[in-house]
């Protein structure tokens, strides 16, 4: 019974993908609720991707720095680390899961709300593709802003490391310095920013299913909120254990 309704919500989901991943019937429209996305779900999220990733950066280069020392050990290997740490995992997947829990759980209850109070059956009654009109823009944008805010995850997590070799003395910058350049691949990166476009998508839509689907009242709407990101944290984690194999 279970396995068959998950048959089920895999076929409703992909009806509704179906409809989403279409040609805007208003271009300027959609570029307006675009450039409204962009700032609900990636520039309000800087901050706390600022934050967060500050203080990773500067935890991994203590914890390395503390627990892996030894005279046998070169010095540049907590920056080292703590480059590939940040690069490979915290900042694209790690980060993505938090982003699922702020963003996810918006997107969720924004659209399980319009679904209740029966804003998207008006739609619907005008004629307008409401998959369409409002998931599309919340894909788009949040496919757009997390890859930058992963840029800025590295960044703040690499400059938590400097202020902890500055202001924490437990190693020396010009060490760290050498650890983060030491056998460099710039496909790191680049590597970084597509799975977290994946990861993204993953978010915008699966959140966007729970929220436009929803049956009932509030009490539903809290707990599609709760799914979204539970299913969205489920998939990120499944995606990451194949996208380095096939990226790196």
């Amino acid at each position: 019974m279970i396995v068959f309704k998950w048959l089920i919500d895999v076929g409703r989901y992909m009806q509704l993908m179906g409809r989403t991943l279409s040609r805007p019937e208003r271009m300027i429209m959609f570029l307006k609720q675009y450039r409204a996305e962009l700032i609900q779900l990636g520039i309000n999220s800087i901050g706390i991707v600022l934050l967060i990733s500050f203080f990773i950066g500067a935890v991994i280069c203590i914890q390395i720095k503390l627990n892996i020392q030894s005279p046998w050990m070169p010095r540049f290997v907590t920056g080292y680390t703590t480059r590939e740490i940040m690069l490979l995992e915290f900042s694209s997947s790690i980060m993505c899961l938090i982003l699922a829990g702020k963003v996810g759980s918006n997107i969720a209850s924004e659209l399980g709300t319009m679904r209740v109070t029966q804003q998207i059956d008006a739609l619907e009654i005008m004629g307008v593709n409401s998959a369409c009109y409002l998931i599309l823009p919340k894909i788009v944008g949040l496919m757009t802003m997390i890859p930058i805010l992963v840029v800025f995850s590295i960044a703040s997590g690499i400059l938590g490391a400097y202020c902890t070799a500055w202001f924490g003395g437990i190693l020396q910058a010009e060490d760290l310095t050498y650890g983060l350049q030491y056998s460099f691949n710039s496909w790191f990166i680049w590597a970084s920013v597509i799975k977290s476009v994946v990861f993204a998508f993953i978010i915008a839509s699966v959140s966007s299913f729970f929220g436009y689907t929803v049956e009932g009242g509030s009490i539903e709407v809290g707990k599609a909120s709760t799914d979204a990101v539970v299913k969205s944290s489920i998939f990120i984690l499944f995606s990451d254990l194949f996208l380095p194999q096939i990226l790196t």
